[in-house]
């Protein structure tokens, strides 16, 4: 039987470029698999899709922080516990904390943001092409969705570039515990002060002078006199700008990754109308989100197999992805795809939020550069960022020229 050092090697520095094939051993081995007892790991696409929309699972209870060891900007609650974004919430806590959250964040104001997206987009791509060659992340894939996540929110643009800097902290922290180093857990732990400090401030003065975005907005929603309070509006904003941020330029800049080594960006059209279906397929093929976790709160099945309360799963989104049972040839990338049922936005009631905002802007921008850059090559070889959980590049050179 696997043991959690071996599944661990899945995610050793050597298969960073191309976990896939050892994804693949994994769940033609067994879709669902108990490293241990009370510990499993789900890479099956049926079996993955069971496990996040049974309400059977959920997500534990955070544990009190002794007074000792928290810090005077800790968030917690009148017991001591760590106040959470509803993702990491079970009914009737999720259900009230999202459904306050959707009332501010509507496929109206989505559709508002698509002229800027635009426009932004265009500007970037007008830099890269001036430049001729260039890193794709710190040229596009990044600083696109930081603006749009920005300008959302109603950041001044002065302050934007720290976004980036918390988003990054706070992502390395998502992985499983065992993959984390406590160096990284401390960095995660001072950008999320730094990013609660400048946004109590910002939320302060949205208060007094609302605008015309998503941040005044949630300050003032309401439902039937219910409103955030401060340490779910914070925690709520913390959600917005790593999934806002991190998963969109993952997505940027796999997709693009994906389009340079099989039939380039020419393959979207001349007009990019084949983005859609690509993105799509770069969210089955390879997803921004690796990886989920769920606990049992109730004794359930998976795949036939007993599962008891408190047994933690983790979710293989990277492998189920890929599971031929419903993904035909599932290792070749086709951005003409048909699309097909994928994890990567989750399913049920913790499906993503954001997931129209990150669809828009990745159909944007790769849409953007087959028009202008149809013949974009690869100029570098790419390298990955380390974390597990989000999985995307630090590096992309690609040359215009």
């Amino acid at each position: 039987m696997p043991d959690l050092e071996t599944f661990a090697q899945l995610f050793a520095a050597e298969h960073k470029a191309d976990p896939y094939p050892r994804y693949r051993t994994w769940r033609e081995q067994a879709p669902v698999t108990e490293l241990a007892p009370g510990f499993l790991v789900v890479s099956g696409l049926a079996e993955a899709t069971g496990v996040v929309r049974d309400p059977a699972f959920g997500h534990p209870r955070p544990e009190v922080v002794p007074l000792a060891d928290r810090h005077p900007d800790d968030l917690v609650d009148d017991e001591g516990r760590p106040v959470v974004s509803f993702l990491g919430l079970n009914p009737p806590d999720h259900t009230r904390l999202r459904r306050l959250v959707s009332k501010a964040f509507t496929p109206r104001t989505i559709e508002q943001l698509r002229p800027r997206i635009e426009a932004i987009t265009a500007r970037l791509i007008s830099e890269l092409l001036e430049a001729g060659t260039a890193d794709l992340m710190t040229a596009l894939a990044a600083p696109l969705p930081v603006e749009v996540i920005s300008e959302l929110l109603g950041v001044p643009t002065a302050d934007r570039s720290r976004f980036a800097e918390w988003s990054h902290a706070l992502a390395r922290a998502l992985d499983p515990a065992f993959l984390v180093a406590d160096s990284v857990l401390e960095e995660a732990a001072v950008a999320g002060r730094e990013f609660n400090a400048y946004f109590r401030l910002l939320a302060a003065e949205r208060r007094r002078t609302p605008g015309e975005d998503l941040l005044s907005d949630l300050v003032a929603v309401t439902d039937q006199g219910d409103k955030l309070t401060e340490a779910e509006l914070l925690v709520t904003l913390t959600l917005l700008l790593v999934a806002g941020h991190e998963t969109t330029t993952n997505l940027i800049g796999n997709g693009v990754l994906a389009l340079l080594r099989h039939d380039g960006l020419a393959s979207l059209g001349p007009d990019g109308s084949s983005a859609e279906r690509a993105v799509e397929e770069v969210l089955r093929y390879d997803s921004p989100v690796q990886l989920t976790s769920r606990v049992a709160l109730h004794p359930t099945t998976v795949g036939g197999l007993p599962v008891p309360a408190g047994t933690q799963a983790i979710v293989l989104i990277g492998a189920a992805n890929r599971d031929p049972a419903t993904h035909p040839s599932p290792d070749t990338f086709d951005p003409t795809r048909e699309p097909t049922r994928h994890l990567a936005f989750g399913q049920g009631i913790h499906f993503c939020l954001g997931a129209p905002l990150a669809r828009l802007e990745g159909r944007t921008a790769l849409r953007a550069l087959a028009r202008r850059t149809p013949a974009l090559t690869l100029a570098d070889t790419p390298s990955w960022n380390p974390t597990t959980t989000m999985r995307g590049l630090s590096k992309l050179p690609v040359s215009v020229r």
